[in-house]
C-alpha cells in the first residue's frame, strides 16, 4: 500500500501515531503562512482577472462535495442568463496546459472532474496549474460575466471576490491538525473569513447543502439500457474518490447493502484489470469514476460485466441562493428572473 494511502487511512481513523508527523506540520504551516503573507503585503503579485472570480474550495484534503455544488451553481447561473465559466487545475490530466475542456475531452488530458463538470453543464471551461494563463485562455474564447474556480482556495496568486468553503459534517475536520499530521490545508480559523456551506443531511446552519441520489444507470454502452436497477443484488463497489465512506453511505441510503469495497486513490487512472474479478458480479461506482471507466469500456468491447453508476445532485438551501444573488449584485452581476 502506498504511503499516501496509509496516511489517508490514519487520518480517517484519527490514529495516534500521526503525532510523529507534527514537525512536518509545523514546517508546512510556516511555509504556507509565509507565502500567504508575501502576497498580502505585496512582495508577491496577485493576478486580478478582468471579470469577478468566485472560488469554491475546502480546507481539507479529499472530497467534501464541492464538485456537485459547483455543478449545481453553474446550472442555476445558466438558467438566470449569467455567462459563467469555470477553471480548474485539471488534477490527474497530463495536459498540455492550459487547455480548454469540451464534450470530447478525455480525463487523461484534462482530468476527471473537469470532464464531469462539462458533461453535466456544457459550461465554458479551461484547466491548468497557472490560473492566470488558464483564465486568459478562457476569456480569449468566451465573453463571461463570472468565473468560478474549482478549488484554488489556497492559491493566493489569484485575486478573488467571492469565496465559498464546503465543510462536510460527515467527515468533519478529523483531528483538526495541519498537513501531514491531519488533513487540514489551513487552520480551522480560516472558516471565519469566508462563506461556509455546511454539507450535511441534518444541518445546523442556514447555508447548507446535501446530495440527492437519482436512479442508478448502466454505464456499459452495449448493455440493455432499459434494465432496471436491483438494489438487492451483490456488487463490487469500485471507487477512487477522496472520501469513499460517503459513497458507501449513499449505497446504504438507496438500499444497497451487499457490496465489497475496492478503494483506489483519488483521481486514480484505472486499467481494465482493476475491473476484473473472479465472477460476473456487477460493479457499482460514482459519476466521477465513470468518466475514467467509459473510455476503458470503449477500448475493450468484450468486457461483459455490468457497471452501474450512482448519480447525485447537490440540493442547496434557499439561503444559499439568496446569498449568491446578493454577492453577485454587489459585483454588478444581475440575474435575470423567470428562466
Amino acid at each position: 500500500m502506498a504511503i499516501a494511502q496509509i496516511i489517508q487511512n490514519a487520518w480517517n481513523k484519527k490514529a495516534k501515531w500521526l503525532i510523529v508527523l507534527r514537525p512536518l506540520s509545523w514546517l508546512y504551516q510556516f511555509g504556507f503562512t509565509l507565502n500567504k503573507k508575501l502576497y498580502q503585503i505585496g512582495l508577491k503579485r496577485k493576478f486580478k482577472a478582468p471579470v469577478p472570480v468566485m472560488i469554491i474550495g475546502n480546507i481539507t484534503v479529499g472530497g467534501s462535495g464541492k464538485t456537485p455544488l459547483l455543478i449545481q451553481l453553474v446550472k442555476y447561473l445558466q438558467q438566470h442568463q449569467v455567462r459563467v465559466g469555470v477553471i480548474s487545475r485539471g488534477y490527474g490530466g497530463q495536459g498540455p496546459f492550459p487547455a480548454l475542456v469540451n464534450l470530447e475531452s478525455v480525463p487523461d488530458v484534462v482530468g476527471d472532474e473537469p470532464c464531469l463538470i462539462v458533461q453535466s453543464t456544457n459550461v465554458p471551461m479551461a484547466v491548468g496549474g497557472n490560473r492566470q494563463a488558464t483564465i486568459e485562455l478562457l476569456i480569449k474564447h468566451y465573453d463571461l460575466d463570472l468565473i468560478i474556480s474549482d478549488d484554488g482556495l489556497q492559491h493566493w496568486a489569484l485575486e478573488r471576490q467571492i469565496e465559498w468553503i464546503v465543510l462536510d459534517n460527515n467527515r468533519g475536520l478529523g483531528n483538526q491538525k495541519i498537513l501531514p499530521e491531519g488533513y487540514l490545508r489551513e487552520p480551522v480559523s480560516r472558516l471565519k473569513h469566508s462563506t461556509v456551506i455546511e454539507h450535511a443531511q441534518h444541518p445546523q446552519s442556514e447555508l447548507n447543502m446535501h446530495l440527492q441520489v437519482a436512479e442508478p444507470y448502466l454505464l456499459n454502452p452495449l448493455f440493455d439500457q432499459s434494465e432496471r436497477f436491483d438494489a438487492n443484488q451483490d456488487f463490487y463497489a469500485v471507487v477512487g474518490i477522496g472520501f469513499p465512506q460517503r459513497f458507501y453511505d449513499t449505497l446504504e441510503s438507496i438500499g444497497v447493502h451487499q457490496f465489497q469495497c475496492h478503494e483506489f486513490p483519488d483521481h486514480y487512472d484505472y486499467e481494465i484489470d482493476d475491473l476484473q474479478f473472479e465472477d460476473l458480479t456487477p460493479i457499482i461506482t460514482t459519476e466521477k469514476d465513470a468518466v475514467k471507466l467509459l473510455p476503458l469500456l470503449k477500448n475493450h468491447p468484450s468486457f461483459n460485466r455490468e457497471i452501474w453508476i450512482v448519480p447525485v445532485e447537490a440540493v442547496l438551501s434557499e439561503q444559499c441562493y439568496q446569498l449568491l444573488n446578493k454577492q453577485l449584485t454587489q459585483l454588478g452581476i444581475d440575474l435575470i428572473q423567470g428562466y
